[in-house]
Parts: structure tokens; sequence; C-alpha cells
């Protein structure tokens, strides 16, 4: 049957074989049942994988190429989260290259855009509603949820002028990596609590005014001119970087920490691979993995400066505890909201009141409750 010749057609799609294919893999003949052990089919597959893995990818030039110290290749793609060109340069490099892992900047928090239809997703990125609020202050505190809830604010803003939901580029790499045979699909990135907890406690209280001032008051227009200029360096961590520049800690716990988890992550994909074996007797054989990471352009100069430093990935996974300056300054802020809050149920009141006392049944009312009180 014609469907039992796709295996070796698929196989020989592309030219340009890599090293690690072998010739002794069984090949599945047409018109002929086959019974494949495990370890064939296996094999199979990953000489169908290797055979389109091409030695020389011709790649994007916003891809950079890393080397681990067992020879594995990590293909780093930079990024725009507001680009069509970058969804194209994802999909491209992952045909070219046929990883084992795609890495890309996303925590657990974030996955659920990985499943979302893109209409789904550009309306809930331009709402920024109060139960967003609720839940992110439930998740993350009070001070940490008030900030990532106006960061959602910089997205929306940016969505708004564009009409593009963000995160097209995370999205093409799930789809591109179910289509290469036994590739697996990390989250690369440190979750978000961890991010906005730590730069929260690295502001003073001044600091925190002063930054959610200029994140409340963002209404700059931007055209999707502006997005590809910026291919060099992401939109989204461009106008962070200019918001954030005055704040030199909080320019180190958003980006350059999460440069170094990036990095760790990727560093961890690039493990070597073990080849199937036929049987327990025969020794393990392992080659050296491909991996693609999907990062916004901002965070490669970072990663290649950490590729071949030691990292210290505790360190930056830890909450500080508060201190006692920004224990004040959140009891001075819920003393105000409630004390704020009292005070306007305590002018309604009372301006309720006089209103109803002021309306002719009342006054009658009154009028009538005073003839009755007997006399001294």
């Amino acid at each position: 049957m014609e469907g039992e010749e796709q295996p070796p057609q698929e196989a020989d799609m592309e030219t340009g074989v890599t090293s690690g294919a072998s010739a002794s893999v069984p090949r599945v003949l047409s018109g002929e049942a086959q019974n494949l052990s495990d370890a064939d089919a296996f094999s199979l597959l990953l000489e169908m994988k290797l055979k389109r893995r091409r030695e020389q990818p011709n790649l994007p030039r916003t891809v950079t190429q890393l080397v681990a110290e067992d020879g594995s290749r990590v293909y780093v793609v930079g990024t725009a989260h507001f680009s069509d060109d970058s969804k194209r340069d994802v999909v491209k490099t992952i045909r070219e290259v046929q990883p084992d892992v795609v890495v890309v900047e996303l925590c657990q928090y974030r996955v659920s855009m990985l499943k979302m239809d893109e209409r789904t997703l550009l309306r809930e990125a331009k709402e920024v509603s109060l139960e967003k609020l609720q839940q992110a202050v439930r998740q993350n505190g009070l001070m940490s949820g008030l900030m990532q809830m106006l960061l959602l604010k910089v997205s929306a803003h940016i969505t708004e002028q564009l009409g593009m939901a963000p995160g097209g580029e995370f999205r093409e790499a799930f789809k591109e990596a179910s289509k290469v045979p036994f590739c697996k699909f990390h989250l690369g990135d440190r979750p978000i609590p961890v991010t906005f907890k730590r730069a929260i406690a690295a502001l003073s209280f001044w600091q925190k005014v002063k930054l959610a001032w200029g994140l409340c008051f963002l209404s700059d227009p931007i055209s999707k001119d502006d997005v590809e200029r910026c291919k060099q360096k992401d939109l989204l961590e461009q106008m962070m970087a200019e918001m954030i520049g005055e704040f030199p800690d909080l320019h180190r716990t958003i980006v350059s920490e999460r440069d170094i988890y990036l990095t760790y992550m990727l560093r961890q994909a690039a493990r070597r691979l073990e080849l199937p074996r036929a049987s327990e007797a025969e020794p393990r054989k392992c080659v050296p993995s491909v991996v693609v990471g999907v990062v916004g352009m901002g965070h490669v100069p970072g990663i290649e400066k950490n590729w071949s430093t030691d990292l210290n990935i505790q360190e930056i996974m830890t909450v500080p505890p508060p201190s006692i300056t920004g224990r004040v300054s959140r009891l001075a802020v819920k003393a105000a909201f409630f004390g704020l809050l009292g005070y306007s149920l305590y002018w309604m009141g009372r301006r309720t009141v006089s209103l109803l006392l002021s309306l002719p049944v009342a006054q009658s009312c009154l009028q009538r409750a005073s003839g009755a009180r007997p006399g001294p």
C-alpha cells in the first residue's frame, strides 16, 4: 500500500545527512508486514530525524550557536515577542536542526498561552480586570501582585497598539516541536512569582512609587515597523529597560538573573543523548544532543556571557525576607487604604442620612415624633 512507503519517503525528504545515522537500522519495505522491536522502531524514527537534520543548517541571522563541553549544540533564537518574523525564524530553525529538546522562555505560571488560540489570547491580553488583580495579589502578595498587573498593563498597551497577541513564537515552537520525533519541550524561565518578589524586595518604597507612576501613564503609540526595527532588542524588554534603567537592582532581578536561569536550563537540556540498545548486554552509546532555545532578544547577550561560567542557581531562587522599611511601608499603605475606606464609608453614611432626613416624609415623621413627646 502507498501508506507504508511514507516513512522512507519522509526520511529522504532532506539532503545533507548528519553524522549519527546508522546504516544497520532496518528499513520498512513496501507491501511487507514488519515485526519491529521497540529498539528497531526507535532506531528507524531516529534515523528519519537525523536524515532531516542539516549538518550545516541555513539559519536566520537571529540565531546564536553555542557548544557544550560534551559537544552538544544549542541554537538560541533571539525573538521579539510581538513579531511575525520571529515566528518564522523559530519554525525555520526547528525544521533545519531537528532538535532533541526545545526550551522556551516561559514558566509554569504562563504555560497556558501555548494552548490558547490567538483570538482568545488577544482578548485576555487587552483585559486587565479586577479579578486578575485579585488573583495576582493572592498568588504573589500585595506589592508583587500590583507590580505584575502594572507589567501586564505594559503588555496590554503593546497588544492594543499592534492588534497582536504576545508569545506567538512560543506557540510556534510548541507546534513544531511536536512534529519532530522524540523532541522534548522544556519551560526554561524562572517562576514569575520568584522574579516579582525579588524585584519588589530590591526597591525602596519611593522607587516602587516612581516605577508604578511610570507604568500607569504609559501611552506612547507603537507601530509594527517599530517592532521590526527593534528586532535586535526585543520591544517589550526595550520598553521595560527604558523604564527601569534608573533602577539597577530592578534590572538585575528582572533581566540579569533570568539570563542566568535561562542559561542554566539550556545547559541542563544540552546533555548527551543515549541511543537505543538491541539488548541489555549491548554497551550504552551516547551522542551529543541538539537543543533549540527560544528567548527574547534582550536575553541573548547574557546567555552568551554566562555560557561558560559557573552558575549559582540557588542564590537567584531564594526570596529575601522583607526589610524593616518594607514592612513599615506596607503597613503604612494598608493603614492609608483602610483609613480612606473608613472615611469614605463615614462620609457616605452621613450624606445618606442627611438626604433621608431632608425628605418630606422623614420631616413629617420627625414633627409627629416631637409633637407626641410628653411635656415636662
